[in-house]
């Protein structure tokens, strides 16, 4: 038998809050996160806007990096949420994505290379460079000592996280998992999408026929997924389940969607046949919506492929409207924004879809956010090299 996997928790931090109860008040009140980059200097680059997250002042500073703490806030606000003990945490597991990971650490590990000579730089900051140090970070200071994974499969590495965990407590390696993942602004991410040109010099504008690129954001989301009669057994309340995932790579570019979203198509399609529904479920999409020209028009063509005629009927949103593109901790902080959709039977509005391309076809929630029925949603997570996932989550009653 398949075991059922219940979310019990949710933690997340971004441009528009440092909770969940901040950050759903500021998403449904249609509130934009995106500003002024101040981070760090970004001379000669095309955008100085990005979506800056608030990360804690805890005494765990200076041993972490700004994506170790993100990832921190994010899953100790689901894990009290999940109301787990120390004794219950010791035997979670963590699944993390990331792509940046300790990179701003080490360019200013660089700088001061190159400015005050090697001997007064701290190869301290240096370890916080691999991609295995958010889900050290958390299981550290959670004490979970179940399986340790960390990802890295450029945009789609957290939502690829979540599935993974999935995976484990249904084979029965992890009675529970901290899943997710985070990402933190770094010059070298920046610069890099700037040369590019995939940046659009002010707020992002998804779906819209004057969308000019994306914007970068930072934060981290978090997710307990939990064996569902355990989670009962220990009197838990299941906030939303997780159904299942679909995963596939497009084999076409390194950085560009396949054109006709072949694989965005066959990572929706693999999750709906893995979890045995029909297309007609699906209540509500959160897509992976990052403004640019060739990402929008390949991700509506992969959806109106899967769901027929009545892609123009299911209610789609862009949650990087308004967090902007977290790249790596994208995926978990979408899965937390479509498990409170399912929770709170709201969808958040996509911002500045003045205009709604016609090419797109589809039903993007604009304006406000939308009241609506929803049983089942999918989060889409595409990166590049054309690695795809897409995350099914079902509310409960």
């Amino acid at each position: 038998m398949t075991r059922r996997i219940a979310v019990t928790g949710v933690g997340i931090v971004c441009a528009l809050g440092r909770d969940q109860r901040e950050f759903w008040s500021n998403t449904i009140e249609g509130r934009g996160g995106i500003g002024r980059l101040d981070l760090f200097e970004a001379p000669g680059c095309r955008s100085d806007r990005a979506a800056q997250a608030r990360p804690d002042s805890a005494s765990e500073r200076r041993r972490a990096s700004r994506t170790d703490r993100f990832c921190m806030m994010a899953a100790r606000e689901a894990t009290a949420q999940a109301g787990l003990s120390e004794a219950e945490l010791a035997s979670f597991g963590v699944s993390l994505g990331s792509s940046t990971a300790g990179m701003l650490e080490a360019e200013a590990w660089s700088r001061r290379c190159f400015s005050s000579g090697f001997a007064r730089a701290r190869p301290s900051q240096v370890l916080h460079l691999p991609s295995s140090t958010p889900a050290d970070a958390v299981a550290r200071a959670l004490g979970a000592s179940g399986p340790r994974l960390s990802n890295m499969t450029a945009c789609s590495s957290s939502a690829a996280s979540v599935g993974l965990a999935a995976d484990l407590i249904r084979d029965g390696d992890a009675r529970g998992m901290i899943a997710g993942g985070g990402d933190a602004l770094c010059l070298m991410t920046y610069a890099g999408f700037n040369a590019l040109r995939l940046l659009d010099a002010g707020p992002c504008r998804p779906f819209d026929a004057g969308r000019q690129g994306l914007s970068l954001g930072e934060g981290a989301g978090a997710l307990v997924l939990e064996d569902w009669a355990g989670a009962v057994e220990r009197g838990a309340r299941p906030l939303a389940e997780f159904l299942e995932y679909g995963a596939s790579c497009d084999a076409h570019h390194m950085t560009a969607p396949h054109p006709e979203g072949r694989g965005a198509a066959g990572a929706m399609a693999t999750a709906l046949a893995r979890a045995g529904l029909q297309a007609d479920q699906v209540d509500h999409i959160n897509a992976h919506g990052t403004g640019t020209q060739l990402n929008d028009i390949s991700e509506a063509k992969a959806i109106r492929e899967v769901f027929g005629a009545r892609a123009a009927r299911i209610p789609v949103t862009s949650s990087k409207s308004q967090l902007g593109h977290l790249l790596g901790g994208s995926g978990g902080v979408e899965a937390v924004a479509l498990v409170l959709s399912l929770m709170h039977q709201m969808i958040p509005p996509t911002l500045r879809c003045q205009i709604p391309d016609p090419d797109v076809g589809l039903d993007v929630v604009s304006g406000s956010a939308r009241a609506a029925s929803l049983r089942i949603g999918i989060s889409n997570s595409f990166g590049f090299g054309g690695t795809n996932y897409s995350l099914l989550f079902a509310a409960v009653s």
